[in-house]
């Protein structure tokens, strides 16, 4: 692998006629340094987010244990890589293959649920020999809102309130140590959002009657993308941290979570090339079936600057919006942005993408011919981060009204 001061030593270097994924490996310890000392419980890495080897080892040597693995694949590779890893199954419908081998082969004990059919899909893939299983730590996935989030994560998965509480007596039936999880939606722009699914969580449980070990609060938590600067990730873990105290459960209960976009989005950019300009719109060499996949069909912006052809900065020029179309012949190749870069980009320039960690490096693939291209590492910093401490508080407004 390249391993290189920034990207525009990258350009200099390689003159690449790929995409080049960057990885900045110290931004990806920071955040997850960042979670485990400061979230007040329990973080598990959501793999589904960038299930990179080297991100997963960096995430272990920055403290975090437990893996949020949501198929059977990645059971294997958290285990191949991290021999000592606690496995959580929290997909909410597997395979009873699955279940069987993720149980007896790799160890994992920990499965989400949320309906009935699972629950018996459970038992009967950990039972042998006519004896039912005796550690299972099972987890009730709770539906609730994804109103305050950019992406929604409300309608697949989870068990409505009205239902939850007698799915809740079946499963401390058969669990010897009992969940509750939800997901508020990715990219949760106010901690808001989790003082609302703990609510649910409360009527759930007081209804349901039954010993809660422990209160999964799941993912959502945001990272920072133009238009959206969402409030200090401290802020989150302090309603946590509050609300969760206040539900009726165990005094030893655990609190969990499962960041994925907030552990990884800064460990990975992209350099692309503009290989042809037409008004403003630019053709690159990466897209809808590669990294900016998030891009084109969510219309997701990321921060984008521009590298000139000799490896230089170059831009001191005016921005204007762009639109990019990517490589393959599909006009569904298209992210309308708006990207801002310099007015006089032109062909043969090269553009960074940054903040594509979460997804974006888990996304590409070979359509089309394309989808392939070196990585090399980086030691600059990401172009946007919530954890080097100089970000301006977004709550704080410059427009103070004076009452003298």
């Amino acid at each position: 692998m390249h391993h290189h001061p920034d990207a525009t030593a990258v350009v200099r270097d390689l003159a690449p006629d790929e995409p080049v994924i960057l990885n900045r490996p110290h931004a990806a310890k920071r955040a997850a340094r960042f979670f485990v000392q400061k979230f007040p419980g329990k973080v598990l890495y959501a793999v589904k987010a960038n299930p990179s080897a080297d991100l997963l080892l960096l995430q272990w040597e920055a403290g975090v244990t437990h893996y949020d693995v949501a198929s059977i694949a990645e059971v294997r590779l958290v285990r191949e890589t991290l021999p000592e890893a606690t496995l959580c199954f929290m997909h909410p419908v597997k395979t009873e293959r699955a279940i069987e081998e993720a149980y007896f082969r790799h160890g994992c004990k920990t499965f989400s649920l949320d309906s009935v059919e699972e629950l018996e899909k459970i038992v009967r893939a950990t039972t042998r020999d006519g004896a039912a299983a005796k550690d299972l730590r099972l987890c009730v996935r709770l539906r609730v809102s994804s109103e305050y989030s950019e992406l929604s994560l409300a309608a697949k998965f989870g068990v409505d309130l009205t239902e939850a509480p007698a799915l809740l007596q079946a499963t401390r039936q058969v669990a010897d140590w009992l969940g509750v999880c939800f997901h508020v939606g990715s990219q949760a722009m106010t901690p808001f959002a989790y003082v609302q699914a703990l609510e649910r969580v409360r009527a759930a449980i007081a209804e349901a009657s039954v010993v809660i070990d422990m209160i999964d609060v799941g993912g959502g938590f945001p990272s920072v993308y133009p238009g959206m600067e969402p409030p200090p990730l401290e802020d989150y873990f302090k309603i946590i941290h509050q609300h969760f105290y206040a539900l009726p459960i165990a005094y030893n209960a655990e609190l969990w979570c499962e960041p994925g976009r907030a552990l990884c989005a800064e460990y990975n950019s992209m350099i692309v090339r503009v290989e042809k300009r037409r008004g403003n719109e630019l053709f690159i060499n990466d897209g809808a079936y590669g990294a900016l996949f998030d891009a084109a069909h969510i219309g997701w912006r990321f921060p984008v600057r521009r590298i000139a052809a000799d490896g230089t900065a170059g831009n001191d020029v005016e921005a204007e919006d762009f639109a990019f179309y990517g490589p393959t012949c599909d006009d569904a190749d298209f992210m309308e942005g708006p990207f801002q870069l310099p007015g006089d980009i032109r062909a043969g320039d090269y553009i960074e993408v940054g903040m594509l960690g979460a997804y974006g490096a888990a996304m590409r693939t070979g359509f089309n011919g394309f989808g392939t291209g070196p990585v090399a590492t980086v030691d600059d910093e990401p172009m946007s981060s919530l954890y080097r401490g100089d970000r301006d508080d977004p709550r704080v407004s410059d427009n103070v009204v004076s009452l003298r």
